[in-house]
């Protein structure tokens, strides 16, 4: 029998874990500056979760969520995204009574969605993530989107575009809403059937709809931002202001509504512009959540956060051809000529381990021209051999691969010689 991974998922290869584990350390630095601590939440939670936090009408709910029973008869859910488990643990452990808010949270790790599986889109995908509660200042907002554009320009991302809208508050999305009911409805039938359960529960949705996105109707629907009222324009006139303070270029996208119920105020994606990276640009997504927080149960603590899928980041880096994870490359590749030295070449590996200095060594037992080449394909920066002369005179050539030139030192002098190196290279 051929067992295949599941369709929608994958393996990490260690050809391409070096890269993941590049991305994932940039990521843990820049949530040291900017004072975002982890936060590990569960695979998986009470379905009730994500149908109260994200919205019995997104897609999400409706149709990706890999919900089951457990054997108490429990409906149980694969998490589709990461800030609904990430405020419930917020409300149940009482995070609001920290002394300091916003309580600032990063997150890292898989959710799953059953969509059709593409290229950086699959069923079990990663994402890195954070989220600042108990805040409703505007330049919390600036500082959460300033650490995704971040994010993406530390691994060498340069064709980016940031879009912003804003969803307003409570009272600008009931007028908005009404709106929108009035414009759809005379010709609702013409939709599909989502969009006609969405028309009173929450039409803003309908703005969202893959299926009906050509209708006409679209074009002419009312925009969200002539219905803010004065304190929503205010709040993002001060949001766009602290973007500019920082540097950071921006698109104001009216259509711009996000997939998920619990979004206000702010919203943002960041698009990619490569070439060649096709019809789904979207990097990452995020926005404000004031309310959520009292929907699952707690105090009023406003929010603001943002997810990234990781597998779309590694597609953006190949399509504008950014290499990263070559800081995992060997080496030191030690060469025993024969069984005599090659106890000699184990302790030699073992000593440049302890020294901080990636080694390795042959242990299939191949002739000098076959480990040779297995260092060469190691991409091992260089080579030591071992042989009987080396033995006889305590000495070996430290080869550098790239250049060829050889240095010779003692066997008590290795590990300082390539340490001396690597610091003169960097």
């Amino acid at each position: 029998m051929n067992i295949q991974a599941p369709r929608g998922t994958y393996d990490v290869l260690p050809d391409q874990s070096a890269k993941w584990q590049e991305v994932e350390q940039k990521i843990n630095e820049l949530c040291r500056l900017y004072q975002y601590k982890e936060i590990r939440t569960p695979i998986f939670e009470h379905t009730e979760l994500f149908q109260r936090g994200v919205g019995d009408t997104t897609d999400i709910v409706q149709k990706e969520m890999y919900t089951f029973q457990d054997r108490g008869e429990r409906s149980l859910t694969l998490r589709p995204e990461g800030t609904a488990s990430v405020v419930r643990s917020y409300v149940e452990n009482k995070l609001f009574g920290l002394p300091d808010q916003p309580v600032k949270l990063s997150y890292f790790g898989p959710m799953f969605r059953y969509e059709r599986p593409q290229a950086g889109r699959m069923r079990q995908f990663v994402q890195f993530g954070i989220e600042a509660i108990g805040s409703k200042d505007p330049a919390i907002d600036a500082e959460v989107i300033s650490l995704a554009m971040e994010v993406y320009r530390s691994v060498g991302l340069k064709r980016l575009r940031l879009v912003l809208n804003s969803l307003g508050d409570t009272e600008s999305r009931i007028a908005h809403k009404q709106a929108l009911i009035e414009h759809f409805e005379p010709r609702i039938e013409e939709f599909c059937s989502d969009c006609q359960t969405r028309l009173t529960k929450n039409p803003l949705r309908i703005l969202d709809c893959k299926v009906d996105r050509d209708h006409p109707l679209m074009e002419t629907a009312p925009s969200l931002s002539d219905y803010l009222n004065e304190e929503s324009r205010q709040y993002f006139e001060e949001v766009k202001g602290y973007l500019e303070e920082l540097g950071i270029d921006y698109v104001v996208d009216p259509n711009l509504v996000r997939g998920l119920d619990y979004y206000n105020h702010t919203a943002f994606e960041i698009m990619s512009d490569a070439e060649g990276f096709g019809a789904i640009t979207t990097l990452a997504g995020g926005g404000r959540y004031n309310g959520l927080v009292e929907d699952l149960g707690g105090p009023e603590s406003p929010g603001i956060g943002f997810a990234m899928s990781i597998e779309r980041l590694l597609l953006a880096l190949e399509m504008e051809k950014v290499e990263i994870g070559q800081s995992q490359n060997l080496e030191v590749y030690v060469v025993a000529m024969d069984q005599s030295t090659k106890k000699k070449a184990f302790s030699v590996v073992k000593d440049l381990r302890s020294n901080g200095i990636s080694a390795d060594m042959d242990f299939a037992g191949r002739k000098l021209k076959a480990q040779m080449k297995s260092a060469d394909r190691k991409k091992a920066a260089y080579v030591i051999v071992i042989g009987e002369s080396e033995m006889e005179s305590g000495r070996v050539a430290i080869k550098e691969m790239a250049t060829g030139e050889q240095q010779q030192v003692s066997f008590e002098e290795i590990a300082e010689t390539i340490q001396t190196k690597k610091s003169l290279e960097e």
